[in-house]
């Protein structure tokens, strides 16, 4: 079978993300329609703001996918952190609505309609869902993208939802106590917030250039080191672009070195680095170890932060 080109699986994985939740808008529709359930319908906003998110991030990783150019020399990777932020926008706005619903039905309580209907439409959800996150799951480990991970995570924590408002139909049931359904209702309003703020920090670390761990800066510092030529390294740069990342350090090496013999040392740091992690572009800049100069790291020092290399 032949393997299909990183590109092609993105875009697949968006594809197939805005069919599942297309799909599940229109049953879930259905289902609230015969059972007025409040947990339906928080799924049901959930969906929409699914297919939302997920066509987002069809036209952001479209837009990150393309080279760079004479305008966007670091590509356009940044397309994908820039969708994220308008899903958590999305998602925080659909947890808002839902609040204000589930409040008033606790205020104002009403039975929940035709479970059986419910129950089937959530178990619907639950079997698709389960299928885009297993293909998802399989683009990600293929391709590395950050975009298709994050929406992984967010199916994912659809699928525990989809089984919580499966419990709430039959508690209600079982008990006659209406509170149940908003109160699940509520409770999965919180855990859409508590997600679009996740989302939304890591939008913004990547908007941000936000450095690599300090483990993974350690773990540069140590690949580099591991170079019998290199006598040191400083001004170690780091970020991600939602696509790939970037790391830029300054390498220290013998002063009397031919030009020839140091290019060789900085071509072997390179590939190590590029080895180690992937879809990274490695650009290091050469300087003869002993030398003074101004540096970035005494910069970040000096205004409290902690200097590499």
């Amino acid at each position: 079978m032949p393997r299909i080109p990183p590109d092609r699986l993105r875009r697949y994985a968006t594809y197939a993300s805005v069919t599942v939740s297309s799909t599940l808008i229109a049953a879930k529709l259905a289902a609230y329609m015969a059972t007025e359930s409040v947990s339906i319908l928080s799924s049901l906003i959930d969906s929409s703001t699914d297919l939302l998110a997920s066509i987002v991030t069809l036209l952001g990783v479209r837009r990150a996918l393309r080279p760079p150019d004479a305008d966007h020399r670091f590509g356009h990777g940044k397309a994908e952190a820039l969708a994220a932020l308008a899903q958590a926008a999305f998602i925080g706005g659909s947890a808002v609505l839902l609040t204000v619903e589930a409040v008033r039905r606790l205020i104002h309580p009403e039975p929940v309609a035709e479970g059986g209907i419910g129950i089937a439409v959530m178990l619907l959800s639950i079997a698709l869902t389960a299928g885009l996150i297993t293909f998802q799951r399989h683009v990600q480990a293929a391709t590395g993208s950050v975009a298709i991970g994050a929406d992984r995570l967010h199916y994912s924590g659809d699928l525990l939802m989809n089984v919580a408002v499966i419990v709430a139909i039959l508690l209600t049931g079982w008990t006659g106590v209406a509170a149940f359904d908003p109160l699940f209702g509520l409770g999965i309003a919180a855990f859409l917030l508590n997600g679009a703020r996740g989302v939304a920090r890591d939008a913004l670390s990547v908007l941000m250039d936000r450095e690599f761990p300090d483990e993974d800066r350690a773990r540069i510092a140590a690949l580099v080191m591991e170079e019998p030529g290199a006598r040191g390294l400083h001004d170690l740069r780091t970020r991600s672009s939602g696509t790939g990342s970037f790391i830029e350090l300054h390498l220290e090496l013998d002063g009397d070195l031919t030009l020839t013999a140091a290019h060789d040392i900085t071509d072997r740091v390179e590939r190590r680095l590029s080895a180690a992690f992937d879809n990274a572009e490695v650009l290091v800049h050469q300087e003869p170890a002993g030398l003074v100069d101004e540096r970035l790291d005494h910069r970040i020092k000096g205004a409290g932060g902690v200097a590499s290399g």
